[in-house]
């Protein structure tokens, strides 16, 4: 993965099943390969927040925050940052939601240290990488949260509060991003907030549109 100087925050909707019927559960195979799918495309968008010098929100955006202030790597930050999720995550939503995250944030932190051996950009304009580095990191999250994964953090919390209390994720991740993201106004320009703020939207725009109760139920 391409770091700047400042610090940075598909599959088709299967059919619904048939009205009295459950819905089958996802195998361990097809999980494995939604979760690497899901972080791969994380990974990208992060990629072209990063290139452009942009933040990014959720436990993501501290973890670039505290990256670039103490030089600490951002895998190892980004790790101990979801730490006290992972708590929340094996009480109120499960084992098999809070081994798929913890492999999640793992393989994240991998696929940003080895992401510039793979790709890298010569140009990006930062309106386009908010943008498309939005749309591209909140149709990740739309993978993982379908397979009941997140990766930690505000994910947990969203989750948690949607499956709890009705609210939609989408909204509730839109929200705290947008809180993260104007904290950085202590140490990044104003102008790199606002289009940081722009990917945030772009990315919980897909979530809220295609992540909500009755549209879908994560098995």
């Amino acid at each position: 993965m391409t770091t700047a100087s400042t610090a940075p925050a598909i599959p088709a909707t299967p059919a619904p099943a048939p009205v009295g019927t459950a819905a089958l559960p996802h195998s361990l195979t097809e999980d494995a390969i939604a979760v690497f799918t899901g972080v791969l495309l994380i990974s990208v968008g992060v990629a072209f927040f990063t290139s452009a010098g942009l933040l990014t929100g959720g436990t993501a955006g501290l973890a670039f925050l505290l990256h670039y202030s103490t030089g600490i790597g951002f895998g190892k930050v980004f790790f101990v940052l979801n730490l006290p999720f992972y708590w929340l995550a094996l009480r109120k939503l499960g084992r098999a939601f809070t081994l798929k995250t913890f492999v999640a944030v793992l393989l994240l932190s991998l696929l940003t240290e080895l992401q510039s051996q793979f790709l890298q950009f010569a140009q990006l304009q930062p309106l386009y990488a908010a943008i498309a580095g939005g749309f591209v990191t909140g149709t990740g999250f739309l993978v993982l949260f379908r397979h009941r994964c997140s990766l930690g953090g505000v994910g947990i919390l969203a989750l948690y509060l949607q499956e709890r209390h009705g609210w939609r994720a989408g909204k509730v991740q839109m929200a705290l991003d947008c809180v993260i993201l104007l904290l950085a106004l202590w140490t990044v320009e104003p102008l790199r907030v606002l289009w940081s703020v722009i990917g945030a939207v772009a990315l919980n725009v897909v979530l809220t549109m295609n992540h909500r109760p009755g549209r879908y139920m994560a098995v």
